[in-house]
């Protein structure tokens, strides 16, 4: 038990550690390189902030823990609105956010609303990661038609921002940064589903409870680290983008290549409960943004409480199908 829990906490600190490595040498290779600020922060930091998901899920997938694959998807993206925003929300009011990030959160829920009728089959197949993923290709050309229109639209150029400096100048350091992190991940990734699988067979855990809580969590950490980050310095713009961000990819990009790869079989549960709590708290956010200008401490502790709430009948058999 104790080499298990060894192996989850290496798993998650070469996670952590691999997906600000990637991002950070990523984007100084982009800036280099002369690539603008919103395609560095739409598609470099988007892609980047969600690897840890994707080789979770894919290794998951690929090792038969479907039910960690798809959990560390739907559990993530619960995550990233009730923990990571509560939380940020909690150090500091968000407010004042672009008008990008209201329509970036309609986006987020009406992607939600598609992992929702993908779980009501039996299996979500190849064809369905293939048109994930070219639905994701389509909203990120959209949206960076959409920014580059509106000048006053700065969402994903601040994500950049808050990746960007911080890394030596020598040329060399950037790649080897950027490999470093890839590295690091993919051992994270396999330490970190070995050791979940290990623990959920020991204590008769359901795959998809330590996917939607440990495993989702884990893979949430450079989220985490960005989000809090960002609401010390008051930058709502990154708080919002970083969160509703990986949302979308998360469902588009993530789950859509590991169903490509390994197409996964779904259990009731995600489709009686835990993806509709995803599309329920995706709705939340999006009506707080659109109700008002600014979700303050108060918001955010309702958010801490509904996602200790859901964590608590996770684990008491409340939400096991």
């Amino acid at each position: 038990m104790l080499h298990d829990l060894v192996l989850v906490a290496a798993g998650l600190v070469l996670l952590f550690v691999g997906g600000e490595a990637l991002v950070r040498g990523a984007v100084a290779i982009a800036e280099r390189m002369g690539v603008s600020k919103l395609l560095i922060g739409l598609v470099i930091v988007g892609f980047g902030t969600s690897t840890p998901e994707l080789l979770v899920s894919v290794k998951a997938a690929l090792d038969g823990a479907s039910e960690i694959a798809l959990g560390n998807v739907v559990g993530s993206n619960i995550a990233n609105i009730l923990l990571i925003f509560g939380l940020a929300a909690v150090i500091a009011p968000v407010m004042g956010w672009a008008r990008t990030a209201v329509r970036e959160a309609l986006v987020a829920t009406l992607v939600s609303l598609v992992a929702f009728a993908l779980v009501q089959g039996a299996v979500i197949s190849r064809m369905e990661g293939i048109a994930m993923l070219l639905v994701l290709v389509g909203y990120l050309v959209a949206s960076y038609w959409l920014e580059r229109r509106d000048r006053s639209a700065q969402t994903f150029q601040h994500e950049a921002e808050a990746f960007a400096g911080g890394v030596a100048a020598r040329r060399w350091v950037p790649p080897l940064l950027a490999l470093g992190g890839i590295v690091a991940l993919v051992f994270g990734a396999d330490l970190l589903v070995e050791g979940a699988v290990n623990i959920a067979r020991v204590y008769g855990v359901p795959d998809a409870v330590i996917g939607l809580s440990l495993v989702a969590i884990g893979t949430s950490l450079p989220e985490l680290a960005t989000a809090i980050v960002a609401a010390i310095r008051r930058q709502s713009d990154v708080v919002l983008g970083n969160v509703i961000g990986s949302n979308i990819f998360n469902i588009l990009a993530i789950l859509g290549v590991t169903v490509v790869i390994q197409p996964i079989e779904v259990s009731a549960r995600f489709r009686d409960v835990d993806t509709p709590v995803m599309l329920g708290v995706a709705l939340l956010l999006l009506a707080l943004l659109f109700a008002t200008r600014r979700i303050g401490r108060g918001w955010g502790l309702v958010m801490l409480g509904l996602y200790a709430a859901y964590m608590v009948m996770l684990f008491t058999g409340g939400m096991v199908a």
